[in-house]
C-alpha cells in the first residue's frame, strides 16, 4: 500500500503527464498545498522530493518548484498507412503464444503482455474480500452462478455504467469471464462465419485472434493516434463492404492509447446506426485515464442505439479474478446468455461476489484515484528511457490513458525479428504486426509500462537499445 506522499506525487504526476501542469509551470507552495489536502508540511515536501528524484520537477532557490522541461518527445502523428485495405481472414500467430507464456515466466521482463505488475494492483483489498465471501457465502460460493450472473454484482455494475450517461439496468448486463469472453459472445450474437467486421488498425491483438476463431473477416480502419478511428475511412468501407459489425476501443485505445471526443463518439454512432452495423464498444481501460474526470461511453452517449458494450475488471481490480460482462438490449442480452451457456455455463462464483464487494464498499474508487497517478508517471517515465536509449528517429504515441505505449522505430528496423531477439536476452516486447492482419505496422513495437522502476527494468530498456 502506498504512503500518503507517494499517492499526492503520483496524482501530480498523473496531471503532469496529462498536461494540467506544464514545463516551466509553478506547483502550488508547500503550506497552501498541505492545507488544501489536510495533510503535513512534511507530507508534501516528501511528494515534491520524490517528484524531483524522477525528474518532474526542480525546486528554484528562494522561489517553489517548477515543472521541468523534459527531453523533447517525438510523437506518432499518423498510423502506418491510411489505406483501407480489403476484408481478410486472420492467420496464425505463433509469437502471440510466446508473449503469453512470457508473460507467466517470472525470469523474463515482461514489457510485451498488456498486464500490470501486482504492485500497481489492490491485491490485499481483494484477498480480505475472496476471504469473507469464502467464508460467509458458502452455500453461494459452491454453486454455480447461472448466466446473467451474481445479482448484486451486475447491480453494482449497472450504477457505474450509469454515472457516464445513459440508464442501465441490471438486467441488461451479463457476466462473463474476462472481456475477451464479452468480446467474442458479442460478436457471436450479431455476426456468422464468414462475414465482415471493422476494427480499429493497430487493433489489439487478443481481438484479432477471437475474430480468427470465429472464422470472421476483418477489414482495418485506420486511427489516428490522437484523435481514434477515421470516420471518413470507415464511411468509405461501409459502402463498399457488407460489414456487420464495428469493434472499437473508443476510451484509451490499446495499443495507441487515444481518447476519442464525445463528438466523434456520437459521430460514429450515427454512422453506423444510419447503415444498420451493430457497434461493439471495448471499454476495458475507461476507468484508467490520467485525467480525473471518467470519460463518457459511446453507450452512455446513445443508449438506444444497437451497441454491445463489453469490459471487465482485469486491467484495475485483478486479473486473475476473470470478471467481465457485456451490456446489450433485451433482444441480444437473451442469445448472449445462451451463448454464455454453452460456452462455459457459468463465471466463478467467488470472484462475483467478491467483487460485488469492493464495488459496493468504495474501495474500488479509492484505489483508482489512487493509480491513475501512478500510471501516467510509469508511462511519462517510460517515454523518456525511449527517447533517451533508443535511436534517433524513434517515435511515440502519448496515451491519455492505460499503460501501454506504442512505439515507432526507425523504418529498417524489424520489430518482429527485434521481439525474437529480445526474448532470447529474457525481455518480452509485442511486435508491431501483431496488431494488423494485412502486415502494416512492421517497424512498431508496444510496451507495457505497468512494471515496478528497478534496475533490472533499465536494464531490459538498454538490452533493447543494444539490439536496435
Amino acid at each position: 500500500m502506498e504512503t500518503l506522499y507517494q499517492q499526492i506525487a503520483a496524482e501530480l504526476a498523473g496531471q503532469i503527464a496529462a498536461g494540467i501542469h506544464g514545463p516551466g509551470d509553478r506547483l502550488p507552495g508547500l503550506r497552501g498545498h498541505a492545507l488544501q489536502r489536510g495533510v503535513s508540511v512534511a507530507t508534501v515536501v516528501a511528494a515534491y522530493r520524490k517528484l524531483e528524484d524522477e525528474g518532474y520537477i526542480e525546486a528554484r532557490s528562494r522561489s517553489g518548484f517548477y515543472v521541468r522541461t523534459r527531453k523533447a518527445i517525438q510523437t506518432i502523428e499518423a498510423g502506418a498507412s491510411s489505406v483501407t485495405a480489403p476484408p481478410c481472414p486472420v492467420t496464425g500467430q505463433s509469437m502471440t503464444m510466446a508473449l503469453i507464456k512470457a508473460a507467466s515466466n517470472p525470469g523474463i521482463v515482461q514489457l510485451g503482455a498488456a498486464v500490470p505488475d501486482p504492485a500497481y494492483l489492490p491485491t490485499n483489498a481483494v484477498a480480505r474480500a475472496l476471504a469473507r465471501v469464502a467464508r460467509t457465502e458458502r452455500s453461494r460460493a459452491a454453486a454455480y452462478m447461472m448466466p446473467p450472473g451474481a445479482p448484486e454484482l451486475r447491480q453494482q455494475i449497472a450504477r457505474r455504467m450509469s454515472q457516464t450517461g445513459g440508464c442501465v439496468s441490471a438486467d441488461d448486463i451479463v457476466i462473463t469471464t474476462g472481456c475477451q469472453e464479452a468480446l467474442s459472445l458479442a460478436l457471436r450474437a450479431c455476426t456468422r462465419p464468414h462475414d465482415v467486421v471493422a476494427v480499429e488498425s493497430p487493433a489489439f491483438y487478443g481481438l484479432l485472434h477471437v475474430l480468427e476463431s470465429l472464422e470472421l473477416k476483418v477489414l482495418e480502419i485506420p486511427a489516428h493516434p490522437r484523435t481514434g478511428i477515421a470516420l471518413d475511412a470507415l464511411a468509405f468501407a461501409l459502402d463498399r463492404w457488407p460489414v456487420k459489425a464495428c469493434v472499437v476501443v473508443p476510451n484509451f485505445s490499446n495499443p495507441l492509447g487515444y481518447c476519442m471526443s464525445d463528438a466523434s463518439k456520437r459521430a460514429l454512432v450515427e454512422l453506423l446506426t444510419q447503415r444498420g452495423v451493430t457497434l461493439i464498444e471495448d471499454d476495458v481501460y475507461g476507468d484508467l485515464g490520467f485525467a480525473n474526470r471518467r470519460p463518457s461511453t459511446c453507450k452512455g452517449l446513445m443508449p438506444q442505439a444497437d451497441i454491445l458494450y463489453c469490459s471487465s475488471f482485469s486491467k484495475t481490480l485483478s486479473p486473475g479474478l476473470r470478471i467481465g460482462w457485456v451490456a446489450a438490449g433485451e433482444q441480444r442480452r437473451e442469445r448472449i446468455e445462451y451463448l454464455k451457456y454453452v460456452t462455459s455455463i457459468a463465471s466463478p462464483s467467488v470472484p462475483q461476489l467478491a467483487t460485488a464487494q469492493l464495488l459496493e464498499n468504495g474501495r474500488y474508487d479509492r484505489y483508482l484515484r489512487e493509480v491513475r497517478g501512478r500510471y501516467a508517471s510509469a508511462v511519462a517515465r517510460m517515454s523518456d528511457a525511449v527517447m533517451k536509449y533508443f535511436p534517433e528517429g524513434t517515435r511515440i504515441s502519448q496515451p491519455a490513458g492505460g499503460f501501454v505505449l506504442w512505439v515507432e522505430l526507425p523504418h529498417h528496423v524489424d520489430g518482429f525479428d527485434l521481439a525474437r531477439r529480445a526474448l532470447r536476452q529474457g525481455v518480452s516486447i509485442a511486435p508491431g504486426t501483431l496488431f494488423s492482419v494485412s502486415g502494416k505496422f512492421g517497424n512498431f513495437v508496444r510496451l507495457s509500462c505497468a512494471r515496478v522502476w528497478d534496475a533490472r527494468l533499465e536494464k531490459a530498456l538498454l538490452a533493447l537499445a543494444r539490439l536496435l
